[in-house]
């Protein structure tokens, strides 16, 4: 079995080398008449260049091929392997990551599985985020709960910046929302999910997320980026810890905004997210409040549903983009609103029920244009934040 990794080489630099500095000095390196008698088992850990193809604007794409016999199945190993020290070299990106649909982990649950935690099938599901993001209670939490999801949300979350903090501990805010959670249910007969961000070192942050899921927690979030995807792996294959995971993509820019190194948004946020175990990944929206490639955005999509993994475009994500965000995903995908609910002219369940209003003239094919949106939730979110 072999892993395919293109890198980018930008015009002028000699693809063809590099390509082979990367083949052999991330893989068995070279050797000398002293370890002949090794050759053999040596060839058989050696990467190979197996295509150099130049772009229309003189940038060269090289691929190499990497025996699978070199990793431990896992995200660490790999990446140190296809990246490690090569990316201290200068100007080369990874573009593309090719693995076989058994290395790493599968979803626990992924868009299946959260389809049938919340009973919901035939629709995009809508997600909100705790704002103000820092400075709330314990009991701001859960009242703000309580009016997002008496209006019909399917999940919330924390802020990824909403660490374990005195003024809110993670225990505590799951405490306190826990009640609200279970008094949906009995009342309305719906599950709403809760992803807990659950942080901490990595011992720490691994007993942490089972006492939560003991308390009660339905769904972890996860930095990944920031607390590394062995973190995200151990989450993923601890039997105690049966919950959802919803994967954040902060630091991701640090490693791959730049044209000409680093990896590619849809390898790091896509193929590596996916093969890591995770149930969701959050990313930007191209239409959203940040910068972000639109066939970059496609191909996270694409690669995250094909092993069955919820993509999540957020940022900026307001009831006037929902019928773009349909257009470019249909029903399978999680719409995540901070402000776009939270900062409702009214109030966060009316930011919900604009969702939910946009979701039903979308299906009707009924007209976003104001004027011919009637008086309602959808109407003061149209005037407030337009539509696309």
């Amino acid at each position: 079995m072999t892993i395919e990794v293109d890198y980018r080489f930008p015009a002028g630099v000699d693809a063809e080398r590099q390509a082979k500095v990367i083949a052999i000095g991330q893989t068995a390196g070279t050797w000398d008449a002293r370890f002949s008698h090794r050759e053999e088992i040596m060839r058989s850990h050696l990467g190979e260049v197996i295509a150099i193809k130049t772009e229309e604007n003189g940038d060269s794409i090289a691929t190499v091929s990497f025996p699978e016999i070199n990793v431990e199945n896992d995200i660490a190993s790999l990446l140190t392997m296809i990246f490690g020290k090569y990316s201290m070299a200068g100007v080369g990106k990874v573009v593309g990551l090719r693995l076989d649909e058994n290395y790493g982990k599968f979803p626990q649950f992924g868009i299946k599985g959260i389809r049938k935690l919340l009973n919901v099938f035939d629709r995009p599901l809508i997600m909100a985020i705790y704002k103000p993001a820092l400075g709330l209670s314990a009991t701001d939490h859960a009242n703000i709960l309580e009016q997002v999801a008496f209006a019909g949300l399917d999940i919330i979350k924390d802020d990824e910046i909403m660490a374990d903090l005195d003024v809110a501990p993670t225990l505590k805010r799951l405490e306190a929302c826990y009640p609200v959670l279970e008094r949906v249910k009995q009342e309305t007969g719906r599950t709403v999910l809760y992803a807990v961000n659950v942080t901490g070192s990595a011992e720490q942050l691994i007993k942490k997320a089972k006492t939560l899921v003991q308390n009660g927690a339905n769904a972890l979030l996860l930095n990944v980026l920031t607390y590394g995807f062995s973190v995200l792996e151990a989450l993923a294959a601890d039997p105690d810890i049966n919950v959802p995971i919803f994967a954040h993509p902060a630091l991701a820019g640090a490693m791959c905004a730049s044209a000409d190194t680093g990896l590619a948004y849809s390898v790091v946020l896509g193929t590596l997210m996916a093969h890591g175990g995770a149930d969701a990944v959050l990313y930007p929206a191209h239409y959203g409040s940040l910068p972000f490639d639109a066939v970059e955005e496609g191909r996270i999509r694409d690669i995250l549903r094909s092993r069955n993994v919820f993509p999540v475009p957020s940022a900026g994500i307001h009831p006037g983009i929902v019928p773009q965000a349909l257009r470019d995903y249909g029903n399978d995908v999680i719409l995540n609103a901070g402000t776009g609910i939270m900062d409702h002219p009214e109030n966060p369940a009316a930011g919900v029920k604009a969702f939910f209003e946009a979701l039903e003239r979308c299906e009707n094919q009924d007209s976003f244009e104001l004027e011919k949106v009637p008086t309602g939730a959808l109407r003061q979110a149209l005037e407030k934040w337009g539509n696309k």
